[in-house]
């Protein structure tokens, strides 16, 4: 009877040992779950596309949860695997994806040209004679206030004698009359104060240099005659110079008058020029695709000369907390961007990106990757040349046992098999329970899926079963191309 007992006790024991033991480890289970963070969240339907945060797809689909031990099996049919010592003589090497600053920076070439705001031209007021050249030779520098040439003209000797008249008469308003006309023909104030201190005329007119600067055109000699409408001379100040570029069109959006730009010249190894933007030019060529932008930039010691050759710098407004990668990591295709990612273990994918902004080396990333990913920058043209290769022998064989079959002479057509949950007359969708479609590797869920509209979806009822064909459209999503009711 004791030993009964005892057997009894113990059994007991056992039984409450399993049962606690079980429910600790379905617990501990639980708090593991529960503590777990996802790397992405992703569509079962583009499972390679990765999104940061929970919610839904572009397609609509509630988004799916990936935590590290399942991203292999979240791998796509190109996914391909590759030993150490291969990936070594390739010369594979891996970046992290990070999230930074991308300074949005141009760079461009340029040629220095004169700033026409620096620009004076030298014209006689009155018909008459070059009598003296005292600038004489073309890109001569001249001070402002400096002598020119002296003009001889009679209309001018005549101005002269009605101002003397004038003063002699001590009439105020002939007076007045007589000095407004001499200013009118550019008669110098000093020229007049010493006409009214000898009152004599002066036969010959000084014409004086109106600004600093070079002459740049120079078109008499001594003895031309000139009428008003004749350009003798012009002058350029080279203290402040423009340089003009061209950038891309998409790029016009970003810059703006005062925005900082630097300058370096061939000429000048190591020197740098600060400037800014000066104007951004309306119109975009039609030929090259670009626009032309204007640079200022100060000369004080003049030794930036017109149509100097110049690499310019243009320092935008940087663009805060986006994606970026390297240029070298994109692979750039007829159908879109990509790159390769190490998945660890010698495992690579090929996954689609959709970029933005390229700076530099530097390319912004709007969707396809997450921070802490790796992207491969050497060696990834191979690699995604093996992933083709694998996808297009993965899908000879779901064609060949799964659920994709030749239909009306189309390869591609894929056939489903589900219940119809919701009609979407307005937007021409239906909403079905399918079972999985082996062809595409989908499980078995329930989906939107857009119909043309040729397509008569107006008789259809919300519980029938049907089976129905699949095909990418050009965005390169599956709609419902046929619909049949299920016998």
């Amino acid at each position: 009877m004791k030993k009964n007992f005892v057997f009894i006790i113990g059994t007991a024991a056992i039984i409450v040992g399993i049962i606690i033991g079980r429910y600790s480890s379905h617990f501990t289970m639980g708090i593991e779950k529960a503590e777990r963070k996802p790397l992405y969240w992703i569509d079962s339907m583009e499972p390679q596309i990765h999104y940061p945060s929970p919610g839904k797809s572009r397609m609509g689909m509630e988004l799916v949860p990936i935590y590290p031990e399942e991203t292999k099996a979240t791998e796509s049919p190109g996914a391909i695997h590759i030993s150490p010592t291969v990936v070594n003589n390739l010369g594979v090497r891996m970046v992290l994806v990070h999230k930074g600053t991308l300074s949005r920076d141009i760079e461009t070439v340029g040629y220095v040209e004169p700033n026409e705001n620096k620009i004076s031209h030298i014209n006689s007021y009155a018909e008459g004679w070059i009598e003296k050249l005292i600038a004489k030779t073309l890109e001569e520098p001249v001070k402002k206030g400096q002598l020119l040439l002296q003009l001889y003209s009679p209309m001018l000797v005549n101005a002269q004698e009605e101002y003397l008249i004038a003063l002699d008469s001590k009439n105020q308003y002939l007076i007045d009359a007589s000095y407004k006309k001499l200013l009118a023909f550019r008669i110098s104030d000093q020229q007049i104060q010493q006409l009214k201190q000898t009152r004599k005329a002066n036969q010959l007119v000084n014409v004086y240099a109106l600004q600093d600067g070079i002459i740049s055109k120079l078109n008499v000699r001594e003895g031309t005659h000139v009428l008003p409408e004749t350009e003798i001379m012009s002058l350029v100040d080279l203290s402040s110079i423009w340089m003009d570029a061209q950038i891309y069109e998409d790029q016009a959006n970003w810059v703006k008058v005062g925005e900082v730009a630097e300058a370096r010249l061939p000429a000048f190894p190591g020197k740098v020029w600060k400037g800014e933007v000066d104007y951004v030019y309306p119109q975009v060529d039609p030929v090259t695709r670009t626009v032309k932008v204007r640079f200022r930039f100060d000369n004080p010691e003049g030794i930036l000369k017109p149509n100097m050759y110049a690499n310019i710098k243009l320092l935008t407004e940087s663009k805060p907390n986006v994606i970026t990668i390297p240029t070298e990591a994109l692979i750039r295709t007829s159908k879109g961007d990509h790159v390769v990612i190490s998945l660890g273990d010698g495992r690579f994918d090929v996954r689609p990106v959709t970029i933005g902004i390229e700076s530099g080396d530097q390319v912004e990333i709007l969707s396809g990757l997450t921070t802490g990913e790796q992207v491969v920058i050497s060696g990834q043209f191979l690699i995604d040349s093996e992933s083709n290769l694998k996808s297009s022998f993965q899908r000879l064989e779901a064609q060949k046992g799964g659920n994709a079959s030749p239909v009306n002479g189309k390869s591609n057509v894929i056939i489903g098999h589900g219940t119809i949950k919701a009609i979407d007359l307005r937007n021409h969708r239906l909403t079905i329970k399918h079972d999985a479609i082996k062809a595409i590797d989908w499980p078995a869920m329930t989906m939107t899926f857009t119909v043309p509209e040729k397509t008569d979806i107006s008789q259809l009822e919300v519980g029938s079963t049907i089976n129905f064909h699949l095909e990418k459209n050009k965005d390169n999503q599956m709609v419902i191309t046929h619909i049949e009711k299920a016998d």
